[in-house]
């Protein structure tokens, strides 16, 4: 049997995080920097806890306003100062609760911009450093903060069950009225198409090979509960474990 590991966004109050948890192997928590906040954060890492899902820390660029979707220019001890504090509060509250916090996922604009922006990637990693060298990153394969981090930290490497992709790997903007996939099958096909095949079909229709450990769900994604039921349900009929 295989198994798929499912990531998911969480903690950033959109009302979904307790039929979510159940359903996955990992949880991406906001560091209140785009969404949550102290008790929020404490709240989902229970949950987490009861459905034995590991821990991730998924800070942003501080801009609560755009929810992290941004980009913002930063100076870059700045830009290493707010990740790290981030990190920190998610992994404190995290061992209060006596877990340790597995992996650091960057959330939006900052995700985005570690791709292709060395700056903003080696911020990410010095991060990281200062918290804890032991802790993964999720990223995507190919990308500057998955070869910046090579022989320095875990890399985790990532595919999107819920988003288009562009023939470079690179997600469809959200601007765009295609880059979000909400329909449960069409997700599901999505899905299928990676694990089988280990390619993703673009927005245009061209198949591109994919690399992944993990599978992400975005928990703000319209729908992301019923999403998550019907991959689990068309997985088990394909004798595949999915958690």
């Amino acid at each position: 049997m295989k198994k798929i590991i499912l990531n998911a966004d969480v903690g950033e109050e959109a009302g979904f995080d307790e039929e979510i948890m159940p359903c996955i192997s990992w949880c991406n928590i906001a560091c209140g920097s785009h969404a949550g906040n102290d008790q929020v954060i404490q709240k989902t890492i229970e949950l987490a806890i009861k459905h034995r899902v590991k821990i991730g820390a998924h800070p942003s660029y501080p801009d609560r306003e755009n929810f992290g979707r941004t980009s913002i220019h930063m100076k870059y001890e700045d830009l290493v100062k707010t990740i790290t504090e981030q990190i920190v509060l998610v992994k404190s509250y995290a061992e209060k609760a006596g877990i340790k916090l597995h992996h650091v996922k960057p959330h939006g604009a900052l995700y985005n911009d570690a791709v292709k922006n060395e700056k903003v990637a080696s911020a990410i990693i010095e991060a990281i450093k200062n918290v804890d060298k032991s802790l993964s990153v999720i990223t995507l394969k190919n990308s500057k903060l998955s070869y910046l981090s090579d022989a320095i930290l875990d890399v985790k490497y990532e595919a999107f069950a819920d988003r288009n992709y562009n023939e470079d790997l690179s997600l469809v903007s959200r601007s765009e009225k295609d880059a979000v996939i909400t329909d449960p099958k069409t997700v599901f096909d999505h899905v299928v198409r990676m694990v089988s095949k280990g390619k993703v079909k673009t927005k245009n229709g061209v198949e591109v090979p994919v690399f992944f450990d993990t599978i992400c769900i975005h928990g703000d994604t319209p729908g992301s509960v019923e999403i998550l039921e019907y991959i689990h349900k068309g997985f088990s009929a394909l004798n595949f474990v999915v958690k």
